[in-house]
């Protein structure tokens, strides 16, 4: 067995690729997931490769809930363990499963109000609307399943921990490729479900794999045997979990909305465009997965750093990841280039959509590397328990920005889905360089501290 990671002494770099390599591969994997997802929709018609583009931005803020309780939980947790605080670091773990349950449902009821104006609004009518809302309504209706599981993780990955979430993801990959054709086309007897499938799919997987999880959970040393008194609301918990979690799960919600501003937009340019946009996004997401492991590896780094008292070792926490991450996702770019054309024919033989997605593929080659700068930085200030710094960037990057960039390119100079695809490159680099001086700033007066 190997020995228990200490993330207050333990060398920076050796503690980043062991907590950074098992996420990234545990993310590859999540990622793999939605490709499944994709290519069955892809088997079933355009329309439905379509409506799963189209339900991205609601299903998003399913996760973006999910993750912001995530990151909150994860961030003051790990600050409590390295000051030493080992009960309030249990007690803070469970207040924030009561406060997921209660998010999941809210979340699902007003998804369900507001789905099909949004849908509507981004040109879903008739058959293409039905099919969406069948896809949609059976994901909210798993809500809280959602959820649960990213709880769960926080107590894990704020000791470092990154490797029984990664199992966890690829097992429900795994799984996912069985039960999609057997929903989707009714196998073994079961009524085929088309999209519905799909989604049932993924809701059953989630609650599988949550209860397996949540067994290993309280199991391990830290949250075993926790008193049923730490599961009753106590408002001071809840408000400093909401303190840092609210702001993190705006920013994954601007996200969504910046999702919501792209396929606007992208919608101008037909049906096509927008299964384009859907696809490429995911492939680009995978050549992103190699940095994404370092996002929990710089935020259980920093809170424990951070609460421990060790400024030096945030600040080398911090360099770290940036400089990993932005020379992975140049390497990742020239991949992305080359492969451009024949990662978009995995997924569909239509050429319009091809041509699209290969375009935009063209120029997110050169976006990889700000990626990891932006997400590294904002990471970091939420470790040192400033999760708003995330959120102002995130309101820069999804939406002022966009709205005026992508309308001033794409109509005004006319160069059409050329100016959104290169629009997004615009605004990320431009985020990048100002968290690269803010992220510097930030943790150059805890060095002297």
């Amino acid at each position: 067995m190997s020995r228990a990671l200490s993330l207050t002494t333990d060398p920076i770099p050796q503690l980043t690729w062991r907590i950074a390599i098992p996420a990234s591969v545990g993310m590859f994997f999540n990622t793999m997931y939605n490709f499944v997802d994709t290519y069955c929709a892809g088997l079933l018609s355009t329309d439905a490769l379509a409506a799963l583009s189209l339900s991205f931005p609601v299903f998003f803020v399913v996760i973006a809930s999910g993750s912001g309780l995530s990151q909150g939980a994860t961030a003051l947790i790990a600050n409590a363990l390295g000051a030493g605080q080992r009960e309030d670091a249990r007690r803070i773990f469970a207040q924030s499963l009561v406060l997921t349950v209660l998010v999941g449902a809210g979340v699902s009821v007003a998804g369900w109000l507001a789905a099909p104006w949004m849908f509507r609004l981004l040109g879903a009518e008739g058959d293409y609307l039905r099919t969406v809302l069948a896809y949609m309504n059976v994901i909210l209706a798993g809500g809280v399943f959602f959820l649960l599981p990213m709880t769960l993780n926080t107590v894990l990955s704020a000791q470092g921990d990154t490797r029984v979430y990664r199992n966890f993801l690829i097992a429900g990959f795994l799984a996912n490729c069985l039960l999609n054709p057997v929903l989707m086309w009714g196998w073994f007897g079961l009524p085929a479900m088309g999209v519905a499938g799909i989604a049932l799919a993924t809701v059953v997987i989630q609650m599988v794999g949550g209860a397996w999880l949540a067994r290993h959970v309280v199991s391990t040393e830290l949250c075993r045997a926790l008193p049923p008194s730490y599961f009753r609301p106590d408002t001071t918990a809840l408000r400093r979990i909401l303190a840092q979690s609210v702001p993190a799960m705006l920013n994954m919600l601007t996200v969504a909305l910046g999702i919501f501003v792209i396929t606007w937009f992208v919608k101008h340019f037909g049906k096509q465009a927008v299964a384009a946009s859907g696809i490429a996004t995911r492939i680009e997401q995978v050549v992103l997965m190699p940095a994404i492991g370092l996002n929990t590896a710089v935020l259980s780094l920093v809170g424990q750093n951070h609460g421990a008292g060790l400024a030096h070792r945030v600040r080398a926490a911090w360099t770290t990841n940036v400089k990993y991450g932005a020379g992975l996702m140049f390497a990742g770019g020239a991949l992305l280039w080359t492969l451009r054309e024949p990662a978009m024919r995995l997924f569909t033989k239509d050429d319009t959509v091809i041509h699209h997605g290969a375009n935009y593929l063209s120029i997110a080659a050169f976006t990889l590397a700000a990626y990891p700068i932006l997400f590294v930085t904002v990471f970091t200030m939420q470790g040192l328990k400033r999760p708003t710094y995330g959120l102002w960037m995130g309101l820069y990057r999804q939406i002022a920005a966009p709205l005026l960039v992508f309308h001033t390119l794409a109509f005004t100079l006319g160069f059409g889905l050329w100016g959104v695809w290169w629009g997004i490159a615009i605004v990320t680099w431009s985020a990048a360089l100002f968290a690269l001086w803010w992220g510097w700033r930030a943790v150059r007066p805890a060095e002297s501290a």
